[in-house]
């Protein structure tokens, strides 16, 4: 009945779909998936074969302070629309269609996960955009997996600037020490392997402050978890 009243709809396009979170085979087509081979640290793809646990040149010049990221998408103009329209424009409904993809993407580090947190916005930057578009795709996440999702674990202790254009020395500077454990879930961490989730990963200047947050308060391993990452063209 419902379905009769308000019909499915592609988040993409908008047109009529058989099932609710389902994509057209048009926008489907669209989409950019990353696959293997890439590298086990990071998660970026590799335009070529590689040996099983090779690392990309940007982690061997500088370790990330995460254990491992994975993302579903790369971010890019297709994925890039959707992905705001779900941030910004109210499109919550839409983490129905990036589950299973960001699960599939992830299914590994979920395996070996025992708590998923997401990264958190700032109090003020929450109340005006009213959700964590992170937190939802968390708790659907830790829901559809039985791993226990803490959505107020870690907190950002200060307003950073928004970072979308700037470079990745900037990003690094901007984010320094703004996340911290919530004091009364700091038991919740010690000795626990944490799977932090975010919505797209650009430079790793966020989850890597938060992954040593984390580390600091006692987690064993922090691996990383988003929908869509970038990948820089050669």
């Amino acid at each position: 009945m419902l379905d009769v009243l308000l019909p499915p709809r592609c988040i993409m396009t908008g047109r009529i779909v058989e099932r609710q979170g389902a994509v057209d085979a048009e926008a489907w087509q669209r989409l950019v998936f990353i696959a293997e081979p890439l590298c086990d640290r990071c998660g970026v793809p590799f335009p070529f074969g590689v040996e099983e646990g090779a690392w990309c040149g940007a982690c061997l010049q500088r370790e990330p302070a995460f254990g491992r990221a994975r993302a579903a998408l790369v971010y890019d103009e297709t994925s890039r629309d959707m992905i705001l329209r779900f941030k910004h424009a109210d499109q919550t409904h839409a983490v129905h269609s990036f589950l299973p993809w960001v699960t599939r993407a992830g299914a590994v580090l979920l395996e070996q996960a025992d708590l998923v947190v997401p990264v958190p916005l700032h109090r003020w930057r929450l109340l005006r955009r009213r959700y964590n578009q992170a937190a939802l795709l968390a708790q659907a996440v830790g829901r559809l997996k039985s791993v226990p999702c803490v959505p107020d674990l870690l907190m950002r202790r200060r307003a950073t600037d928004s970072q979308g254009h700037m470079t990745a020395k900037e990003r690094r500077r901007n984010v320094r020490s703004a996340f911290t454990v919530h004091p009364a879930r700091k038991e919740q961490v010690a000795g626990r392997r944490i799977l932090l989730v975010d919505d797209v990963l650009t430079t790793g200047a966020t989850v890597e402050e938060c992954a040593k947050a984390l580390r600091r308060a006692g987690a064993l391993t922090v691996d990383v978890l988003a929908l869509a990452r970038v990948v820089k063209s050669e």
